[in-house]
């Protein structure tokens, strides 16, 4: 069977919405696309416990503390599911984790904003971890069988976090005039960064067609952009806060809330390295592996005496 053969082969096995499973064939693109796509949510999982991992100790009650440390501990979990599928690929966890150690491989720009206050932990449990509810949901029904099947236990967790935010959020928008007042700098401060997520528009995706084609993503940058804003308005009137865009709007002919342009400048800045917390987020992760090398060094020791124990 011809190379050609083999790729219309493959298109027509995802068009007839059948999975493609690691010992499929597929094209080599498909492949280092799937790799660049799934290492980079498992970054974005491990890389985004830091900001909220550096709160649980200062948490305002037991019950804030013991949620959040859930949430958190979710979060390794999820990095674990999605490493586990890149190795499905080909590619080694530790070859994934260098390259994003070493800049190559990225992570999602949110957490490379700082969480400054408790207010920041429920915004970002409310519109972060709903903006990738927004793409993840989709992603169950991506056309590789392990990031699909990874993704509907995630999928799970991940709306138990966006609850949890919101409920946060809740409890200090009807508190004190100063607790509102901090859900408000919160929301003024993530909205945007929280709308970058998605990515470039889809005028500067140099991926988003060829994935769709390939259904690994269901929607592109823009839609499922749009779909979020439409569905966080509502959520936002609800806790009194306001969103900040002048220029928000419901445009009844489109039947979608028409908002500004975002700071393309600033997101294709953080994306280069250059936000306000890039280096120290990487200067974390760096750090955790250097010092958790005795720990890999002695477990790894441990299974090849108790291997060699049996074989005795």
């Amino acid at each position: 069977m011809t190379q050609a053969e083999k790729e219309i082969r493959f298109q027509e096995k995802i068009d007839r919405e059948i999975k493609i499973e690691p010992n499929d064939w597929m094209p080599d693109e498909y492949r280092q696309t799937l790799v660049r796509q799934i290492s980079q949510h498992a970054h974005s999982e491990i890389v985004g416990m830091l900001p909220e991992g550096n709160w649980i100790t200062r948490a305002p009650n037991l019950r804030r503390k013991a949620v959040l440390l859930a949430k958190v501990q979710d979060e390794a979990g999820h990095g674990l599911y999605l490493y586990s599928a890149v190795e499905t690929l080909g590619t080694s966890r530790e070859q994934t984790i260098d390259d994003l150690h070493s800049g190559k491989a990225k992570y999602s720009s949110i957490f490379n904003y700082p969480a400054l206050t408790w207010a920041d932990i429920g915004t970002i449990g409310w519109l972060v971890d709903g903006a990738a509810i927004m793409n993840q949901v989709a992603l169950c029904r991506t056309s590789y069988g392990p990031y699909a099947r990874a993704m509907v236990k995630i999928c799970k967790e991940e709306s138990f976090h966006q609850r949890q935010g919101y409920e946060s959020l809740m409890k200090l928008c009807s508190g004190t005039p100063q607790q509102k007042a901090m859900a408000q700098d919160a929301m003024n401060r993530f909205w945007w960064p929280a709308l970058m997520m998605f990515g470039p528009s889809d005028a500067d995706s140099t991926h988003s067609d060829q994935s769709i084609k390939w259904k690994i993503k269901r929607f592109t940058n823009d839609e499922l952009r749009q779909s979020f804003v439409d569905a966080t308005v509502a959520q936002a009137e609800i806790l009194g806060l306001t969103i900040p865009d002048p220029n928000l709007k419901w445009n009844e002919a489109r039947g979608h809330y028409d908002f500004s342009e975002i700071n393309w400048e600033e997101f294709w800045q953080v994306v280069k390295g250059n936000g306000p917390c890039n280096k120290e987020r990487l200067a974390a992760r760096v750090k955790a592996k250097e010092e958790g090398a005795w720990v890999r060094e002695a477990a790894t020791a441990f299974a090849k005496k108790r291997a060699m124990k049996k074989s005795a």
